[in-house]
């Protein structure tokens, strides 16, 4: 079965300003753009499945447009690994590996480890003040149950820590595993109890910054990415084909 894109809940702010930074897109068409946005979010955000069509019908009807900008927009999110384009056939969301996703994985783990001792070593204390701020409202997003408000301002906590290592080559690879990193992490903190976890994690990774204590910080980073893998693999989830 084909699907128009769904959810026409409110897209929160932070999650526009994510996917075009990831993608570095300068499309010079605010359409495409709102395309990518809807699609995108909807992939991360689980309301459109892996494996689901993609109906460029519906799309170009939805948004009031020609197929052009709707095949722009899904060819960008196909460069990014969200979408499959075959010929002859509709596009679709695109599953991955389970083997992919572990080294997907096991990469970002490493970087955040060197971002965390970077983190040590070049943020000042005022700068940590700013991770205090994203993590009293992850902390109210968690308290409220809200998923999708906790996941963006998850992002934005590790968007706002890389930039504190002060690094913009280590910056620039954490982003190239952009978009395919969101819906992992997106389902991961989607899953009964991880919101807890997860505040918790956070809250010692500050204490170990604070104290500026780099391998204490680098093993909570690490941690943090390793525990969603484990919640990834335990929940069976359909867009992961072994």
């Amino acid at each position: 079965m084909a699907h128009p894109v769904t959810g026409d809940g409110a897209i929160h702010a932070l999650s526009r300003a994510e996917l075009l930074r990831v993608l570095n897109k300068q499309s010079g068409s605010s359409l495409v753009d709102e395309i990518i946005i809807k699609v995108g979010t909807d992939i991360i955000e689980g309301r459109i499945k892996p494996g689901d069509d993609l109906n460029s019908v519906e799309l170009a009807r939805t948004f009031n447009t020609s197929r052009t900008p709707v095949r722009e927009a899904l060819l960008t999110l196909q460069r990014e690994g969200f979408v499959e384009i075959a010929a002859h056939r509709r596009p679709r969301v695109a599953p991955l590996s389970l083997s992919e996703v572990q080294d997907m994985y096991r990469v970002r783990a490493y970087l955040y480890e060197m971002v965390s001792h970077q983190v040590v070593d070049r943020a000042t204390d005022r700068d940590l003040d700013a991770l205090d701020e994203v993590q009293q409202r992850l902390e109210a997003a968690a308290a409220t149950g809200d998923v999708d408000g906790y996941f963006w301002t998850n992002v934005e906590f590790r968007n706002t820590e890389a930039g504190l290592a002060r690094n913009p080559t280590l910056v620039r690879v954490i982003d190239t595993m952009g978009l395919r990193m969101l819906r992992l992490r997106h389902l991961s903190l989607s899953m009964p109890g991880r919101l807890a976890t997860s505040v918790e994690d956070h809250e010692r990774l500050i204490r170990a910054y604070r104290d500026r204590d780099g391998k204490l910080a680098a093993a909570f980073s690490a941690s943090l990415v390793m525990r969603g893998l484990t919640t990834i693999e335990g929940s069976g989830w359909v867009g992961i084909e072994t």
